[in-house]
């Protein structure tokens, strides 16, 4: 027997700590095994939780840095959809020609805390022209002195197919000899080739324009002239203008020559700022990069009209997408001593047009492949030029609002007056087949002028007082692919250098455009715009804007942009943003008519574009502002979940320390009678809980860093270390008050029983309705049983709405999506600990329950109750305390995310509800099953037993 003294000393009473914690072994190991799990929990979860927050600050300080932190454009560039959205529209700067002064750019520069401030001055698109070689040596015949083909050609871009010339090959076995000057006039490359003493220049009538022409009568041209009866008008869109007569002698090899045009959007740089912001210069990969001391340098040669030489580099692509494909005929041309004299006389173009053809096969290649290549300069004469002639700006894309996807605004087609010039009213030749399609941009053509004075018949004095015609003088050539890489989760719009990147959105997209993205192609006014490939600098601008024959806002103000690097700036830590946030406001005070934005820490946002023909796309938009978005949110959902974590755990310590006491009943009634005083009964209980904590802490220092190194958690070993005093702590202050509670009970409390009735008896009729019974017998403990698993519903509830609103704050960027794809598993750890450790609770309380009504239960029993009607009980009593707890919490838990924000949760709730009620269905199954022991162990005591004890 043990022996109880009214005062107990430190040492009597560590025996008797020692000596309960002997007798009651079960119910401290019981107690210790859930410290432990609630202690190493929470150190894993809270470890889990800053290493996820730690990972995500990480991947957003890596990514957060783009090329540039602020962005200043025009006044009325910014459409409303970028202003409604945070956004910035992909391809912004396809629409921008002018706007900025260089005045404003020079003071811009100059500005406190500018780094790098790198413009980009739109110019227009030029056409470069080069031949395209189709190889049709396949379906020559063999041993024929001569012979046609034609190549009925077809232009193929994403889904858009467009039909293109016809193209000739004439192979002859006879020699064609190349003359430049006929009776003192010269041209470019006639094809001489004669018939006994008579010379007829075959290719040369085809190739000259499309009309009849007049010759002397020896066969020798002169200027073109239009017949009389040919009174049509041609159109830059009739692909018969476009065809050609490709001439070849020798062996039966032979490719056909088309002439194709290439539109390059021309734009001025500062060389020293690009080459700070990208390293342009390093790009480079013939020639020489731009430098700051390229100069325009005004030319005087002695056979033409000065001009201004431009210094200019070059893309080594083209950067528009496009295939030619062509159907291969060979044609029946009759009598072949006649062909000479066919193809070399006025009406060669009727003869050939006129001719019957047999499809022999086909050929396809990709139009980039025609692109001017390193070894052959854009200015080498006869084989490419770029003809600053003429040159087109096109407009932006305005788009339509549906269901959460965007349409853009279709225009009216391109009139053929787009591709007139003024300076001899014809038609601009090889115009892209292209833009026949689908128009989204307005394209308005930018005429040079020239010198009146000798052309008085087709000019005006008008002109006068405009510059002359520049020429570009390529210095180097530049490869896009070979400039610094930016994080693809944080790149902002990179479209100088490299086009948007758009794919299909859906499968039938995808399918149609042959799982390949979409490009841009030659149609100027299509829905994507090739980026700048051929840069000047900015003293260039004024020999280009003002050789224009109709002046316009290029001539002022032809800055498009300003990319900006604001010094000292890290990342998104608050002095970075207070450096960038200082820059912004100085340009906006100083210039309040420019639109200036904040692009540090931005990300791309796909968007959906529907385009005709059911196709769905998606682009990559920019979202402003998303890294600092992302990091408060973070920070406030680790916050609250670190605080849902901590509350779990203490109440079902607590709720463990109180089933504790309440099994104590008896024996602290008795010590109460033997005259133990309040104080040492609750030294008592906090001793035991104490000791306990202590061991269950250093078991679970041990489990926490095993768990959190095989789980690769940052820092295991050291949260480790704190499992110990996390386990002391919690069992302690989750003991007071069970220990506060022992402290009030009397010396009859030994004796009274721990149940209250329930009012008024009434009949039970149903298992069902003695199990209610039983919960409302104990009101106190059965509410602290429920308030275990509404905490767990509830926190399951509010993480739930935390993590949908979060994906809803920062997802829909590229960085956001990462960032919320790396950062869920914490979260779900923290919910099933949270049901699992409410449910642990409940069924304490259950257990207790049942062992304070054993002898309810033996009489039971004896009166012919079988096990399995008492297990039905014992389960109902779960059910029903899970089920309580669980609408509890479903309803704190929506009531507590109501105040996060309509916004943010919009559209929502009904789906947290539903999961809500779904962790309350969990946890009756958790209660459920892990009544099964406790009630297998009640059903192995005998009634007679019981009812001897009772």
């Amino acid at each position: 027997m043990i022996r109880l003294r009214h005062r107990p000393g430190r040492s009597g009473l560590l025996g008797m700590i020692a000596s309960q914690l002997r007798r009651r072994r079960s119910r401290a190991l019981a107690l210790g095994a859930g410290i432990v799990v609630a202690a190493t929990s929470f150190t894993l979860l809270t470890t889990a939780v800053s290493t996820s927050q730690a990972r995500t600050v990480g991947v957003v300080q890596h990514n957060v840095r783009s090329a540039y932190d602020v962005l200043v454009r025009p006044q009325g560039t910014e459409t409303p959809l970028e202003k409604s959205r945070d956004l910035v529209q992909a391809n912004f700067l396809s629409g921008i020609y002018g706007g900025i002064t260089l005045d404003q750019y020079r003071a811009i520069k100059k500005m406190a805390g500018v780094r790098i401030a790198a413009p980009v001055a739109n110019v227009g698109y030029v056409m470069v022209q080069t031949d395209f070689h189709i190889d049709v040596s396949t379906y020559l015949k063999q041993g024929v002195d001569a012979q046609v083909l034609r190549v009925k050609t077809t232009i193929s871009t994403g889904t858009q197919r467009v039909p293109g010339s016809d193209e000739y090959l004439y192979l002859s076995r006879r020699p064609i000899g190349t003359v430049n000057t006929v009776q003192g006039l010269t041209y470019p490359g006639l094809q001489e080739q004669k018939v006994g003493k008579a010379p007829y220049y075959v290719c040369w009538y085809y190739n000259s324009n499309k009309s009849e022409l007049l010759v002397n009568g020896d066969n020798t041209p002169l200027q073109p002239i239009d017949l009389p009866e040919d009174t049509r008008e041609w159109s830059p869109f009739d692909p018969d203008l476009d065809a050609t007569l490709t001439c070849r002698s020798g062996s039966a090899k032979g490719s056909v020559d088309v002439p194709v045009s290439y539109p390059v959007l021309m734009a001025a740089i500062d060389p020293d700022q690009e080459n700070r912001l990208v390293g342009l210069d390093h790009a480079t990969v013939a020639g020489n990069p731009l430098r700051e001391s390229d100069k325009p340098v005004w030319t005087t040669p002695k056979d033409v009209d000065p001009y201004w030489s431009l210094p200019a580099v070059f893309s080594s692509r083209a950067l528009t997408a496009g295939r030619i494909d062509g159907s291969v005929q060979q044609l029946d041309v009759g009598d072949p001593t006649a062909l000479i004299k066919n193809l070399g006389g006025v009406h060669a173009h009727t003869f050939l047009n006129g001719l019957r053809g047999t499809t022999v096969g086909s050929v396809s290649a990709d139009l980039d492949r025609g692109f001017p290549s390193l070894e052959e300069p854009p200015t080498a004469a006869g084989r490419s030029i770029i003809n600053t002639e003429e040159y087109w700006t096109t407009g932006p894309v305005h788009y339509t609002t549906s269901g959460g996807v965007l349409h853009p605004k279709v225009q009216p087609s391109q009139s053929k007056e787009t591709w007139r010039t003024i300076i001899n009213q014809q038609f601009v030749p090889d115009v892209p087949a292209e833009n026949t399609g689908t128009q989204f941009r307005t394209v308005t053509p930018h005429s040079a002028t020239f010198d009146c004075a000798p052309m008085a018949d087709i000019c005006s004095n008008k002109d006068s007082g405009r510059l002359p015609l520049p020429v570009m003088n390529v210095v180097g050539r530049y490869d896009p692919d070979r400039l610094p890489g930016f994080s693809a989760l944080s790149a902002v719009p990179m479209e100088t250098y490299r086009p948007p990147t758009v794919v299909g959105a859906d499968a039938a997209t995808r399918k149609a455009l042959h799982d390949a993205p979409l490009q841009p192609d030659r149609n100027l006014g299509g829905y994507l715009s090739a980026p700048p490939t051929l840069l000047t600098t900015l003293d260039s601008l004024t020999a280009l804007t003002k050789s224009r024959h109709t002046p316009d806002i290029q001539d002022k103000a032809p800055v498009s942009s300003i990319r900006i690097r604001v010094a000292g700036v890290t990342g998104v830590d608050s002095v970075s943003r207070a450096r960038v946030s200082a820059v912004a406001a100085e340009i906006r005070r100083a210039y309040p008519k420019l639109q200036v934005d904040i692009t540090v820490g931005s990300s791309p946002a796909p968007q959906k574009i529907a385009l005709p023909g059911n196709l769905t796309v998606r682009e990559e938009w920019t979202a402003k502002g998303v890294a600092l978005r992302i990091l408060k949110a973070v920070d406030r959902k680790s916050e609250i979940l670190f605080v849902l974590v901590l509350v779990v755990c203490a109440l079902f310590l607590s709720q463990a320390a109180l089933a504790s006491v309440r099994s104590r009943r008896t024996e602290i009634g008795t010590l109460r009678c033997l005259g133990w005083s309040g104080r040492e009964v609750l030294r008592l209980i906090v001793g035991e809980l104490g000791v306990i904590g202590a061991v269950s802490g250093a078991v679970g220092t041990a489990l926490a860093y095993v768990l959190g190194s095989g789980l690769g958690l940052s820092h295991a070993g050291l949260r480790a270390v704190l499992v110990l005093p996390v386990a002391l702590l919690l069992t302690v202050v989750a003991g007071l008050l069970p220990a506060w509670k022992a402290t009030r009970l009397g010396p009859l409390d030994a004796v009274n029983p721990p149940v209250i009735g329930t009012g008024r008896a009434s009949a039970i009729r149903s298992v069902r309705g003695l199990a209610w019974c039983n919960l409302a017998r104990t009101p106190g403990r059965t509410a602290l049983g429920a308030a275990g698993i509404a905490l767990g519903v509830a926190a399951f509830t509010v993480l739930l709405a935390l993590t949908l609103g979060f994906r809803g704050e920062v997802a829909g960027s590229l960085l956001g999506n990462t960032v919320v794809a790396q950062a869920r598993s914490a979260d779900y750890v923290s919910v099933a600990l949270s049901l699992l450790l409410g449910a642990a609770g409940a069924v304490d309380v259950l257990v207790l329950s049942q062992r304070e009504r054993a002898a309810d239960l033996a009489v039971l029993r004896a009166t012919g109750w079988s096990d399995r009607e008492l297990a039905r009980l014992s389960f109902y009593e779960g059910a029903l305390l899970a089920v309580l707890g669980g609408l509890g919490g479903a309803v704190v838990g929506v009531v507590t995310v109501l105040p996060l924000g309509a916004g943010m949760l919009a559209g929502r709730l009904p789906a947290i509800t539903g999961a809500a009620l779904l962790a309350t269905a969990a946890a009756v199954v958790l209660v459920c099953a892990a009544l099964i022991v406790p009630i297998r162990a009640m059903s192995r005591i005998a009634p007679v037993q019981v009812l001897a004890e009772e």
